[in-house]
């Protein structure tokens, strides 16, 4: 077993070909009220999951959820954060084509992530996976959908210097391609991106 990892709002303990995330109690919440909480947004997370599976989304395998515990499959592989940057240009296009077809599949489902960057994506053996649903919710705003795009512009821009905005436009061309309401969300994700100048 590998030592545990502190998220945000989760332990992660990897176990053999698993991980373990366990939702922590949080002590300025009422015990009982913190209980529920947890419970529903455990609950929550891994039925997000499984419709983004059947939405065609890789995603790791729920194994088991217990109260405020969701065991799943690990993915073993490097995160899209630390390589995309060292594959070669063909496989790097594809990458950011699977980046911009998943996106359009989540969104299609209803689905926004919540926190949508490479950090949360796995690259092994060409194909791409989605981690972290923590933040994710069901959805069909736009708004909502542009902000799950505004988030991941900001990220590769930020983690990927000298491809980030080359890397952008293949995931919006796929994205274009994949999702039928994707003019619609563009057009809302240029509103999100003015209002950010204006306050700037």
């Amino acid at each position: 077993m590998q030592q545990p990892t502190q998220g945000a709002e989760a332990v992660l303990t990897v176990e053999g070909g698993d991980v373990v995330k366990d939702r922590q109690p949080k002590r300025y919440r009422l015990p009982a009220l913190d209980t529920q909480l947890r419970r529903r947004r455990t609950r929550a997370e891994a039925s997000i999951m499984a419709d983004a599976a059947r939405a065609g989304v890789l995603v790791p395998r729920i194994r088991d959820v217990q109260e405020s515990v969701i065991r799943m499959e690990r993915i073993a592989g490097p995160r899209l954060k630390e390589a995309l940057d060292a594959l070669p240009e063909a496989a790097r296009y594809e990458a950011v084509r699977q980046v911009g077809e998943t996106v359009a599949q989540l969104h299609a489902a209803g689905i926004m992530h919540g926190d949508l960057t490479t950090s949360n994506m796995i690259y092994k053996d060409g194909r791409l996976y989605l981690i972290d649903f923590g933040l994710a919710k069901r959805t069909a705003k736009v708004e909502d959908l542009a902000s799950d795009l505004f988030l991941l512009h900001e990220a590769l821009t930020a983690s990927h210097v000298a491809l980030g905005e080359a890397a952008w436009e293949g995931v919006l061309k796929a994205y274009k391609r994949k999702y039928p309401n994707a003019s619609a969300v563009l057009a809302q994700l240029e509103k999100i991106r003015k209002r950010r100048r204006y306050r700037e």
